[in-house]
C-alpha cells in the first residue's frame, strides 16, 4: 500500500512482535442460494433441490484452497428456512436430510481436509421469507411482528445446533450474518440468548459475533446510542471464547457491490480497532473484497497488512468462494460477470476471474506461512505450524 500520513502514525504504535494471525481463509457461499426471487414470492426455493438451487462447497474448490494456497479456514453459508423450515418453525427441529448434507460439508473441511470451518446462518437476523434478501423476512425476537421467531426460538435453535457440532473442536459458531435496520438492544439480546444456550450445552467452540448495522467495521463506533461500540463488549461468554465478527467493503458505500474502491480500510478501522483493544476483544474479518484495480490492488493489501499488523485481529475470509457463483461475481465488480474467488473460477467471456486475477495475485500471497492446524479454536490462540 502506499505510504500515507495515516500509516506513518501507526507505525508508531503497532504491535508488531504480538500481532498473530491464525486463520485465513475464505468464504464459500452457496448454500443460501435458490431462494431469490424478482417478485419477492415467499417460498420460492424452499425446501430446494441440493446440488441444483443450491450446494455448500465444491470438495475439489476446498481441496485447491486448503492443499495449494495453505488456508485454514472456511465460512459456510446456510439458509434457516431450510434448516429449520417454515413448518416447522425457527428452533430445535430440523431437516435432518438438509442438516446431513451441511454436516457432510463441514466435515470435510474439518475432518477430511484438518482445517477450521465457520457455521454462517446467511439471514441478516431475520427469518421466513429470504425471497428478497437481506431486507426480507421478520426481524427476529421483533415483539411487534406476531409473524417473527421470537429470541427464545434463536435460542434453541443454536442450542440444538451446537450440541451437534460441539465435539468437533475445529468448527466456530457465526451467530448470525450482518443483522441490520433494528434496534440494537434487540440484536444484542438475540445475541446473548444464541450464546447462553450454546454453552449450556457445554460446547467450547468459539463463537463468532456479529454487531447491529451489517457488522461494518467503518461504522462500529458510530450510531450514538445504537452503535456497536456500546453494546458487543457486554455480551457474556462464561468460557470467554468470543470474537467480534466484522464485514468491511472498501466501495463507496461500504456494500461491496461497486468496481471501484474508494474507502481505505485504514482509517476507516481504527476506530473499531481501538475499541477491541480497549476491551481486550479479538476479531475476525469474515468479509472484505475488490476487484483488481490499482485501487482495489493497494486496499486489499491495506486491509490484510492492518490486520497481520494489529493483534485485535486473529483471523479473515475473503467473500467469496463457491460452487454456484458461475461467472456472475459475490463482489466488487458494478455487476459484471467477474466470476469469484472458487477455484477455476472465469468471466462470462471466459476470460480470468477473480479467482486469477484477485485471489492469485493478492490475496493468497497474504495468507500466512503458519496458521493453527489442530486443538480447539480460542481467542488466546494455538500452536502455529505450516501445512504438510
Amino acid at each position: 500500500m502506499k505510504f500515507s500520513p495515516t500509516l506513518a502514525v501507526l507505525a508508531a504504535w503497532l504491535p508488531l512482535a504480538s500481532a498473530t494471525i491464525y486463520f485465513a481463509g475464505v468464504a464459500q457461499s452457496s448454500g443460501e442460494f435458490g431462494a431469490w426471487s424478482p417478485t419477492q414470492t415467499r417460498g420460492t426455493g424452499l425446501p430446494g433441490r441440493f446440488g441444483v438451487d443450491y450446494a455448500f462447497i465444491s470438495n475439489s474448490g476446498v481441496d485447491t484452497m486448503i492443499d495449494t494456497h495453505k488456508t485454514n479456514l472456511h465460512r459456510v453459508a446456510f439458509l434457516l428456512e431450510r434448516m429449520c423450515p417454515l413448518s416447522y418453525g425457527l428452533g430445535a427441529r430440523f431437516n435432518e436430510t438438509h442438516f446431513e448434507h451441511f454436516k457432510e460439508a463441514i466435515d470435510y473441511i474439518t475432518i477430511t481436509k484438518g482445517a477450521y470451518a465457520i457455521l454462517d446462518p446467511h439471514n441478516y437476523m431475520r427469518y421466513n421469507d429470504p425471497s428478497s434478501q437481506p431486507f426480507s423476512g421478520s426481524v427476529i425476537g421483533n415483539t411487534s411482528d406476531p409473524t417473527a421467531a421470537t429470541t427464545a426460538q434463536f435460542a434453541a435453535f443454536w442450542g440444538e445446533l451446537a450440541s451437534r457440532f460441539a465435539d468437533n473442536e475445529k468448527v466456530l459458531f457465526g451467530l448470525m450474518n450482518e443483522p441490520h435496520t433494528m434496534p440494537s438492544q434487540l440484536v444484542f439480546d438475540n445475541l446473548q440468548a444464541a450464546i447462553t444456550a450454546i454453552r449450556a450445552t457445554g460446547a467450547k467452540n468459539m463463537i463468532i459475533t456479529p454487531g447491529n448495522n451489517w457488522s461494518g467495521g467503518h461504522y462500529w463506533t458510530k450510531g450514538g446510542d445504537e452503535a456497536n461500540s456500546k453494546w458487543i463488549h457486554k455480551l457474556v461468554d462464561p468460557i470467554k471464547n468470543l470474537a467480534v465478527d466484522i464485514h468491511e467493503y472498501l466501495d463507496e458505500d461500504f456494500s461491496g457491490s461497486h468496481l471501484a474502491c474508494t474507502q481505505d480500510p485504514v482509517p476507516n478501522l481504527a476506530g473499531v480497532t481501538s475499541w477491541l483493544r480497549h476491551h481486550g476483544l479479538k476479531a475476525f474479518i469474515t468479509e472484505f473484497g475488490g476487484s483488481n484495480t490499482t485501487e482495489c490492488t493497494e486496499m486489499l493489501n491495506g486491509i490484510l497488512d492492518y490486520m497481520a499488523e494489529n493483534e485485535e485481529y486473529i483471523g479473515w475470509t475473503a467473500w467469496a468462494a463457491g460452487p454456484f457463483w458461475g461467472p456472475n461475481s459475490p463482489c466488487c465488480t458494478d455487476q459484471r460477470q467477474y466470476g469469484s474467488l472458487e477455484p477455476g473460477s472465469k468471466a462470462s467471456d471466459g476470460g480470468p476471474g477473480l479467482y486469477d486475477t484477485v485471489w492469485l495475485p493478492i490475496i493468497s500471497k497474504k495468507v500466512p506461512g503458519k496458521l493453527q492446524w489442530s486443538g480447539l479454536a480460542n481467542v488466546t490462540g494455538g500452536v502455529l505450524t505450516e501445512k504438510v
